[in-house]
């Protein structure tokens, strides 16, 4: 999907409805309605869809439950945005019902991040823009957090300017492209796929948690094998947590910093995006221009 043909959903509201969905793993009800209420804080009306506070397994309903609820939710035209209450796994079982709807013909913001990878990566296929961004869990904590607050001026119609300390590994550069990426395990299973996120002349930025550093490495060189890193315009490295380092590598940005030595793209390194508290949003399929400065501060810039 060229840029030109990217779709941007229309800037929220007050008064627009928010549809809170579950279309990966179970949550508790009470982070959903607090997270509600800061929805509602903000001038927004909120529903939460039928199964998004069920339990089925590890699963907040069947496939064909959670399937409903973004249906429904995406077929409302009062409904401007969904948020995604948790990631988990799950959003892979209905992907290919979700391709079959016209989401670009009434297009939403859909936000989220970790599982709800898949879903950026089926709403780049339709064309439409999309925000990798914290989740109920997070929202909940209120309008003052930072995140929360750039989030909000996302739906609002805004266009966010990043900044953030360099790193001993970063890779100095300027470069312009589409921003695309997310979570690098969800990602790498879509490879070759009709939903393959993973698309050169990009900048990526990858994160990940609870995955082995060989892994991580495994996935990188197969973007290298398949050709995908020689036509990347630049990388962004996000937050890896919750990993042990192991024999060959002390952590993964050394191991990350040896995997793309061989490229002259510019790297940025512990950038706020991921399985952390402060995780930035980041418009999926926008045009950026990614900053890696020798001035120890670095910017992702999202054009207006």
């Amino acid at each position: 999907m060229s840029q030109q043909n990217i779709i941007f959903p229309a800037p929220l509201k007050k008064g627009d409805k928010i549809a809170i969905c579950s279309p990966a793993g179970k949550i508790k009800e009470q982070v959903v309605t607090d997270a509600a209420q800061v929805l509602r804080d903000q001038g927004w009306a909120v529903e939460i869809m039928p199964h998004a506070l069920g339990d089925n397994g590890n699963f907040s309903g069947t496939a064909d439950e959670r399937f409903a609820d973004l249906k429904a939710a995406f077929s409302d035209p009062e409904v401007r945005a969904i948020l995604c209450s948790r990631g988990g796994y799950g959003v892979v079982h209905i992907m290919d019902r979700l391709n079959e709807l016209p989401l670009e013909d009434d297009p939403k913001w859909v936000i989220g991040f970790s599982d709800i990878s898949a879903l950026h990566a089926l709403m780049a296929r339709k064309g439409i823009a999309s925000v990798h961004a914290s989740m109920c869990a997070h929202i909940k904590e209120g309008a003052d957090d930072p995140d929360n607050r750039d989030l909000f001026a996302i739906l609002r119609g805004e266009k966010p300017v990043h900044v953030f300390d360099s790193h001993d590994y970063d890779r100095q550069g300027i470069v312009t492209g589409t921003l695309r990426g997310g979570n690098l395990a969800v990602l790498a299973e879509l490879i070759n796929t009709p939903y393959d996120l993973l698309q050169p002349d990009s900048i990526l930025f990858i994160e990940d948690v609870s995955e082995p550093v060989y892994k991580i490495e495994r996935i990188l060189y197969q973007l290298r094998l398949s050709g995908l890193l020689d036509k990347t315009r630049g990388l962004i490295v996000g937050q890896f947590t919750d990993y042990k380092p192991d024999a060959n590598h002390a952590d993964m940005e050394s191991m990350i910093r040896d995997a793309v030595a061989g490229y002259d793209f510019p790297v940025a390194y512990n950038v706020p995006v991921g399985h952390v508290d402060h995780n930035v949003p980041l418009i999926e399929s926008a045009q950026v221009t990614l900053k890696v400065s020798p001035s120890g501060r670095n910017s992702i810039i999202f054009h207006r």
